[in-house]
């Protein structure tokens, strides 16, 4: 039987980084707001279930099915907001954000990994050269990864230099300091 201070020790004799990831690669961003996102979609899910379980007895105690057409569809609609719109809203609004972020430097990849909407974490690997930076600032995209929008905080990057390498910061065609001196 192994101790906790020899697990420990051996924990901290293995080559690989806490950070890395077998098949991804090595980390180089991760969420602050990823247990925020899966909190509230998962609240959200679960009050529209609760509300479309709970439809056929409200609608029975309260007699709507009496009313006029008009009432009917005022109610209907209503609840139909909430149950349904919310959550798709929800998940439109947060399905770029990136949980994780790994980077393969032997093939060049990124894989992010994103929450899909029944609240499995997904991976979308991509290539450095498919990523395109908006023309406009947009509110929930830092940048698009092929054609799907993504969503980091630049300021959450440990290395400034990964994050200027996802971007292509790091070989645009923008002056650079040596060239400004000649």
């Amino acid at each position: 039987q192994v101790t906790s201070f020899q697990r420990v020790a051996v924990c901290s004799l293995s080559t690989s980084s806490p950070h890395d990831h077998p098949e991804h690669g090595r980390l180089v961003y991760k969420g602050n707001l990823a247990k925020t996102v899966l909190g509230v979609k998962f609240f959200s899910y679960s009050t529209s279930i609760f509300n479309l379980f709970m439809m056929p007895y409200i609608m029975l105690k309260s007699g709507i099915g009496v009313e006029s057409l008009l009432v009917q569809a005022a109610f209907y609609g209503l609840i139909g907001i909430f149950t349904f719109v919310t959550p798709v809203t929800l998940h439109i609004l947060t399905k770029g954000y990136v949980i994780r972020l790994y980077y393969k430097d032997e093939m060049d990849t990124y894989t992010a990994i994103t929450y899909n909407a029944i609240l499995a974490e997904k991976a979308t690997v991509f290539h450095q050269k498919d990523v395109k930076i908006p023309d406009i600032t947009k509110m929930f995209t830092t940048f698009y990864a092929k054609t799907k929008s993504m969503l980091v905080n630049p300021t959450l990057f440990p290395n400034p230099q990964d994050y200027n390498h996802l971007m292509g910061y790091d070989k645009s065609s923008f002056l650079k300091f040596e060239d400004l001196e000649e």
